[in-house]
């Protein structure tokens, strides 16, 4: 039988704690407080949505769904060449992006020291080179990579604009920018939407900027200079299915959970599936270029 003892970790309630008062660095702060337990992760030491197989119904597909999305996003990178990891997680992807694009070097970023720490033994299997350093301003020179992925993580940085800006500034002639992204198709409208918005907002130290549709993102990277800009919405193969996943999870009770934390669950993942129905949020996959 699944364990029924509190499962308020200091490190959820650190989480909790970082909606009140995320400080200067949001994104650093809200995932400095998430671990291996995460209540929202479909596997262990996983923090993206999943690109999914069916509706979300079977649980043995989780694990594999995290590690599909990796290898779509990462097929796109040239093979051999000098790979940037932006926003690397907990590195469970790093190992997925080395055996997929066989890079000569792998270069992972995260704004969260406490993240690289934590991947080590991962970023040590992929044999990639952690880096503490942000997103919109990449610690490297011009011209250093032929390849940069970054799974899950835009919407996360101070500003689209220079992150797309510090891509094209670091790849090289011909270097390929292979990403996914959570966009903003409308905004909120009525009480509820905006409640449940607002709540995401403060849940996952996000601002007003993060709000942007698959098109308007698009159009940031042609305006930082990349070509062959290609995007798919696929959020029916992400967010749907991942919602019932974690939900029918909480119904079978088997999180180990108890009924306080469960309640803060749900009532979490009510609100992303508000945002989801009525079509406000979707999952987008974007590839580009920089010109050779």
């Amino acid at each position: 039988m699944p364990s029924m003892e509190p499962t308020w970790t200091l490190a959820h309630l650190r989480h909790a704690a970082s909606t009140l008062r995320h400080g200067r660095n949001p994104a650093s702060t809200v995932y400095d407080s998430l671990s291996d337990d995460f209540p929202f992760a479909l596997a262990p030491g996983w923090l993206n949505l999943g690109l999914w197989e069916g509706d979300g119904g079977d649980p043995t597909e989780a694990p594999l769904a995290v590690r599909r999305l990796v290898e779509t996003i990462a097929a796109a990178l040239p093979s051999g060449g000098d790979v940037l990891d932006v926003g690397n997680g907990l590195a469970e992807q790093d190992p997925v992006i080395a055996r997929v694009a066989s890079p000569r070097s792998l270069t992972a970023v995260n704004i969260t020291l406490s993240q690289l720490r934590a991947g080590a033994p991962r970023l040590t299997e992929a044999g990639a080179h952690p880096v503490n350093g942000d997103a919109t301003r990449l610690p490297f020179r011009s011209r250093s990579f032929d390849g940069l992925i970054s799974v899950e993580a835009a919407f996360h940085f101070p500003s689209r604009d220079r992150f797309f800006a510090e891509a094209y500034r670091v790849l090289r002639p011909g270097g390929v920018l292979t990403m996914s992204d959570i966009p903003t198709e409308r905004y909120p409208r009525g009480p509820r939407e905006m409640v449940a918005a607002f709540s995401q907002l403060r849940a996952w130290g996000l601002g007003a900027h993060t709000a942007a549709s698959a098109q308007v993102i698009a159009d940031k990277a042609e305006r930082a200079g990349f070509i062959d800009v290609r995007t798919e919405r696929v959020g029916e193969r992400v967010i749907g299915p991942a919602l019932r996943f974690v939900r029918d999870r909480l119904e079978r009770g088997d999180t180990g959970a108890d009924r306080s934390f469960s309640l803060a669950v749900r009532l979490m993942l009510s609100q992303v599936d508000l945002l989801w129905e009525r079509g406000l949020i979707d999952y987008l996959l974007l590839t580009a270029r920089a010109p050779e």
